[in-house]
């Protein structure tokens, strides 16, 4: 399996309501996850683990999703990918609809690095 294929599944599973699941199953014990422009490096597992159970607590509904566009480095052990949620966040007087870009470093089978790029 190719990473862009791991990361197709990645998402696969995520459009499942299956996050933790894909997260355990893809993602390095070292891995570290930022969104650019936001100063909030997360280093490890279980810290990043922390970030995403946080996200998903303040989620009141989920919409919907898609991808835009997959994109690999020459060599495969990176992969960008387009994508925007539809999301209603509790308290929140409506839906928004977020766009990004997240672009994930592979080795051996495993992120060990994502950066998210968003609006």
């Amino acid at each position: 399996m190719t990473n862009l294929e791991r990361a197709q599944d990645i998402y696969a599973m995520i459009g499942k309501g299956q996050l933790f699941e894909a997260f355990d199953k893809y993602y390095a014990e070292n891995v570290s996850m930022e969104d650019i422009g936001e100063n909030n490096l997360r280093t490890g597992k279980a810290a990043c683990r922390v970030h995403e159970e946080h996200f998903m607590g303040a989620v009141e509904a989920f919409m919907g999703m898609g991808i835009d566009a997959f994109a690999t480095s020459e060599d495969g052990s990176v992969v960008m990918i387009e994508h925007w949620m539809e999301i209603q966040f509790k308290g929140a007087p409506a839906a928004a609809k977020m766009s990004q870009v997240a672009v994930q470093k592979w080795e051996n089978g495993m992120i060990i690095s994502e950066k998210f790029y968003h609006k």
